[in-house]
C-alpha cells in the first residue's frame, strides 16, 4: 500500500482557475502519448489513494480555519507561520492562504484526466470537498472525451449530484486525419458522444481547440471539422489555445512523407474565422483566454456576438502587412492587448523601434516570434 507522501498539487491547470484549490486526485495523464504534449512525457500515471486526498482536503480545511483566526496577525509573512512545517505542509499553507484571501469560492482536481477514477470514489472526494467547504460554488476537472463517453448515466448523475459542475476537455480537433497524426487517441465521434453525454448530466463544459495543430496543409480541415462537432456538442465554452511545440517534438509525419507545416498568424487568423463561421445553432460562449494566443480579444456568446467575431478577425486579415507584423510582435511583448490598442501612437512607436532595432520584418516577423516563444517554452511547459 502506498504512503501518504503529504499534500500534493500538479503543474498545470487551467487559466480559467487561476483562482481555484487544487486537488491531486491523479498524477499525470491516463493517455500521455499526444505528440503535441510534454506536460507529462517522462511521468508515470497513478490514481492517488482517496484516503490520501481526503488528508489533502482536511489539512487545507485545517489551514484554512487557522487562517481565519489568524487574520488579526496578517502583519505576519508567510515565512515565519510556517517556519515549523515541512515542505509540503507549507506548500499546503501558501495554497489554503491564497485561496482564502479569493473567498474559496472554487475547486479544480488534478491532473489530465480526474474522470479516470472510479465514479463512487470521485463522488466520496466531490462530498467531503462540499462537506468541508459548503461555500464552494465550483468544482471542475480535466477530462478526457473517451473516458466520460464510457461513464454510465447513471454515474454522471452521482458524480453531478456530489458537486462536479464543470469539466474541461482537450477537443484539440475534430478532424479524424489529424487526430491521427498526433496520436490523440480518440475520433471525431467519441469527441461528439463525450461531450453530450457530459452536456446531458446537467454538468457545464468547456471543449478546448487547438488551432494551428493542422498545420498548414490541413487548417481547412481542422476548421470545418472541428466546427462540425462543436455544432453537435453545444458545449458551454469554446476556447482557443494557440499550439506551439518545442523544435525536438515531432507532431506528425503525413501518409505522403511530408511533415507538420507550421502555420504563419495570418493563416491561424483565417483558420479561427473559418471555424467561427461555420459554428451554427448553438449557445456557447467563445474564448481566447490565453496570454500566449494572439486574439485574446475573441470573446463573445454565439449566436449574437458571431458576426462580430469574424470580423474582428477579417480586421487583422484586412490589415496592410507591416501593421501585422507590428501587432504580431506587440501582443507578444505585452504593449497591446488588442488590436484598438494600436490606435494609441506612444506604444506603437515603442514596437515600430524594436522592429528596426532586430531587423524584424513582414517577411520574417513569423520566424522570428517562433523564435522568441521557443525561449519561453523552455522556462516551462505552454499550458
Amino acid at each position: 500500500m502506498e504512503l501518504y507522501q503529504g499534500f500534493e498539487q500538479g503543474p498545470i491547470r487551467p487559466p480559467s482557475e487561476a483562482n481555484s484549490m487544487l486537488f491531486r486526485v491523479t498524477r499525470n495523464c491516463s493517455w500521455n502519448r499526444c505528440t503535441f504534449c510534454s506536460v507529462y512525457k517522462d511521468e508515470k500515471f497513478s490514481l492517488r489513494p482517496v484516503e490520501d486526498v481526503i488528508r489533502d482536503i482536511d489539512t487545507v480545511y485545517r489551514f484554512v480555519e487557522e487562517l481565519k483566526e489568524k487574520e488579526s496577525c496578517s502583519g505576519l509573512g508567510i515565512k515565519q507561520l510556517t517556519k515549523n512545517y515541512d515542505p509540503a505542509e507549507r506548500q499546503a499553507y501558501v495554497a489554503a492562504s491564497h485561496w482564502h484571501a479569493d473567498g474559496c469560492k472554487s475547486v479544480f482536481l488534478q491532473d489530465g484526466n480526474s474522470l479516470i477514477m472510479k465514479p463512487e470514489d470521485l463522488v466520496k472526494v466531490l462530498k467531503h470537498i462540499k462537506q468541508r467547504f459548503p461555500l464552494v460554488e465550483r468544482i471542475t476537472s480535466y477530462a478526457r472525451s473517451d473516458t466520460v463517453a464510457r461513464i454510465s448515466d447513471n454515474d454522471f448523475k452521482m458524480i453531478a449530484d456530489a458537486g462536479l459542475n464543470r469539466i474541461h476537455i482537450g477537443l484539440e480537433t475534430a478532424s479524424d486525419k489529424i487526430l491521427k497524426m498526433v496520436n490523440k487517441g480518440v475520433s471525431k465521434e467519441t469527441h461528439i458522444k463525450g461531450g453530450v453525454k457530459v452536456k446531458q448530466a446537467g454538468i457545464e463544459l468547456s471543449e478546448y481547440v487547438l488551432t494551428g495543430i493542422g498545420g498548414r496543409q490541413f487548417s481547412e480541415e481542422h476548421a470545418i471539422e472541428t466546427a462540425d462537432a462543436l455544432n453537435q456538442i453545444n458545449p458551454d465554452f469554446i476556447r482557443f489555445r494557440t499550439l506551439h511545440i518545442l523544435e525536438s517534438l515531432t507532431l506528425f509525419k503525413t501518409d505522403a512523407g511530408g511533415c507538420y507545416q507550421r502555420p504563419s498568424d495570418i493563416v491561424i487568423a483565417r483558420e479561427i474565422q473559418l471555424l467561427i463561421s461555420k459554428l451554427t445553432n448553438i449557445t456557447s460562449s467563445v474564448k481566447s483566454d490565453h496570454m500566449l494566443n494572439l486574439f485574446q480579444e475573441i470573446d463573445g456568446v454565439l449566436p449574437q456576438d458571431k458576426e462580430r467575431l469574424v470580423s474582428l478577425l477579417q480586421t487583422f486579415v484586412d490589415m496592410e502587412p507591416r501593421q501585422q507584423m507590428l501587432f504580431q510582435v506587440g501582443k507578444r511583448l505585452g504593449h497591446f492587448l488588442h488590436l484598438r490598442d494600436m490606435q494609441n501612437s506612444d506604444p506603437l512607436s515603442k514596437v515600430d523601434a524594436i522592429c528596426r532595432q532586430h531587423g524584424v520584418t513582414p517577411a520574417n516577423v513569423d520566424e522570428k516570434i517562433h523564435e522568441m516563444i521557443q525561449e519561453r517554452m523552455k522556462v516551462g511547459p505552454n499550458l
